[in-house]
């Protein structure tokens, strides 16, 4: 499927930019890492997985032999969401930063760089 591979999403309090792989679909993924931005530069970021998804990783780990073969999965940054979708994660996020504000730290959050323009 040819797509952009960074689709940003506006809301009224923040952006989010989620990084899709070629063959990942809009509608429908389950593993997606995004960065969020407020137009104070204030900025986080995430990573997407569902229930399925992560059952899928801790599966193949156990054949790899990563993560004591598969007996854990370690991501700091991790939102599970029911449902693949950008709009799930979207919803997901509205209702994060609806809750905890923008001063949080409910995400890994990361400092700007002054020089984004160059």
């Amino acid at each position: 499927m040819a797509h952009e591979p960074l689709v940003t999403v506006e809301t009224a309090d923040f952006s989010v930019t989620y990084v899709l792989a070629l063959d990942d679909d809009a509608d429908t993924a389950e593993d997606i890492d995004a960065v969020i931005r407020t137009r104070d530069g204030k900025g986080w970021t995430a990573t997407f997985m569902t229930p399925r998804k992560i059952a899928e990783v801790m599966d193949h780990r156990s054949t790899t032999g990563e993560c004591a073969g598969g007996l854990y999965l370690r991501i700091p940054d991790l939102v599970v969401i029911r449902e693949g979708g950008l709009d799930a994660m979207t919803r997901a996020l509205v209702d994060l930063f609806g809750t905890y504000g923008t001063d949080t730290d409910v995400l890994p959050r990361f400092e700007a760089d002054e020089d984004d323009d160059d």
